[in-house]
C-alpha cells in the first residue's frame, strides 16, 4: 500500500495472536488486515478488549474489527487452505495456531495467496528458514517463503548460549525450561495421546519433551550434537524460566565474569536481552518485551567448568520477535524492489 505499512494476516488468535494484534495497534508500520480463527468474532473482540489495558480501543462492526489504526476482517475458519489471503491483500501471514507446523500446511497458506508464511512457533519439519533475531537474521533472504520465528524457549536459549560462547567458549550445554502451562493442556485430568499431558495442568508439574535444543543446533551449527533439552510445565499461567547448564572450555570462568558478559550483551542488544539484580519471581516477568531476562542473582559455578544460569521470559517477548522477523523480510522486499 502507498502508506508503507506492512499488511499482515494472522491465523490463530490465542495468546500470542492477540499479543501480535495489540503490538500492531501500538506500532506505526504494521497493519493487521485479517484474522482467521475458529472462535466467533464477538468472542475474539471480547478477549481483546479484556486484555487491552490502556491501549487503543477496538470494536466489532459487520465482521470487521475496527480501531483508530486499521480495520481487520474477521474470518471464522479452521484450516489454512480455507483462507483467501490473496483477496484480503496480505503481504505476509503469521500462523500463530501452534497446530499447522508442517510444510504442507504452510504451503496451503501460500496457495491461498500468502506471499510469505511465518510461523510463530517451531516447525515440525525442515522449511526455508528459521530466523532468530540476534542470532541469524542476517541470513534471511528475500526468496524465503516458509519461515519460522522460533519459539520463546528456543530464542531465549539461543541468545544465552551464543552470548556465553562468544565471551568464553562453551563446549556443550543442557537446558530445562520451567514453562507456564499452554493452551493445549487440560486444566482437569483428561485423556490425551500423551500419558503425562493427560494430567491436570492446573495441579501438576508435568515433565515434557522440548524441541528447542535441536533447533538451536540448526541455527548455531557449531553445537551440533552438543545440546540437550527438557521441559517442566508448571501451574503458572504466564512467565517461564530457562535453567541452563553450560560446560565451558576454560576453567577460569567466574560468576562475576558471566554476569558481566550478560550485562555487556544487554547493552549491545537492549531490545533482546535484559539483566535483573532483583529477587524476581515468575509473575514479575509478565510484560517483558525482551526475549531473555537474565537473573544475575542466580548464576552458580559448579566444579571447574560448569556454569548454571537462570533466565526469565514470556510470550510477549516472543510476539515482539515475530514482528521483528516480519519487519526484516519487509525490509528485504523493499531493498529488492529498489534495486
Amino acid at each position: 500500500m502507498g502508506d508503507g505499512k506492512i499488511r499482515v494476516g494472522i491465523m490463530g488468535l490465542g495468546q500470542i495472536g492477540r499479543q501480535l494484534y495489540h503490538l500492531a495497534l501500538a506500532s506505526d508500520d504494521v497493519e493487521i488486515i485479517a484474522v482467521a480463527d475458529i472462535g466467533k468474532p464477538d468472542i475474539i473482540e471480547y478477549l481483546l478488549k479484556s486484555e487491552g489495558g490502556d491501549g487503543p480501543a477496538c470494536r466489532l462492526e459487520n465482521n470487521y474489527l475496527v480501531s483508530a489504526k486499521f480495520r481487520t476482517r474477521m474470518l471464522q475458519l479452521t484450516r489454512p487452505d480455507e483462507v483467501p489471503w490473496d483477496v484480503l491483500g496480505a503481504d505476509c501471514v503469521i500462523d500463530a495456531t501452534g497446530r499447522y507446523r508442517r510444510r504442507r500446511d504452510m504451503e496451503a497458506h501460500a496457495r491461498g495467496g500468502a506471499r510469505r508464511v511465518i510461523l510463530a512457533s517451531l516447525p515440525a519439519e525442515p522449511i526455508d528458514r528459521i530466523v532468530i533475531p540476534g542470532i541469524n537474521e542476517e541470513r534471511a533472504a528475500a526468496s524465503d517463503r516458509l519461515i519460522s520465528a522460533g519459539s520463546a524457549t528456543t530464542n531465549a536459549f539461543a541468545l544465552l548460549l551464543n552470548t556465553l560462547d562468544q565471551a568464553f567458549g562453551v563446549d556443550c550445554a543442557s537446558l530445562t525450561t520451567v514453562h507456564a502451562y499452554s493452551s493445549d493442556q487440560s486444566l482437569q485430568d483428561y485423556a490425551h495421546e500423551d500419558f503425562r499431558r493427560s494430567r491436570s495442568a492446573a495441579e501438576n508439574i508435568i515433565p515434557n519433551n522440548n524441541e528447542s535444543a535441536r533447533w538451536v543446533e540448526l541455527v548455531l551449527p557449531k553445537f551440533a550434537g552438543k545440546l540437550s533439552g527438557y521441559a517442566l510445565n508448571v501451574p503458572v499461567q504466564r512467565g517461564s524460566l530457562l535453567d541452563a547448564n553450560c560446560v565451558m572450555r576454560e576453567e577460569g570462568v567466574t560468576v562475576d565474569r558471566v554476569n558481566q558478559a550478560m550485562r555487556a550483551a544487554a547493552a549491545r542488544a537492549p531490545d533482546l536481552i535484559a539483566v535483573t539484580d532483583d529477587p524476581i519471581v515468575s509473575s514479575d516477568v509478565i510484560g517483558c518485551r525482551q526475549s531473555l531476562l537474565f537473573d544475575a542473582r542466580a548464576t552458580l559455578k559448579a566444579g571447574k567448568k560448569i556454569v548454571k544460569t537462570l533466565a526469565w521470559y514470556e510470550t510477549l517477548g516472543h510476539a515482539c520477535r515475530v514482528l521483528d522477523v516480519v519487519r526484516q523480510y519487509s525490509k528485504l522486499d523493499g531493498m529488492r524492489g529498489a534495486s
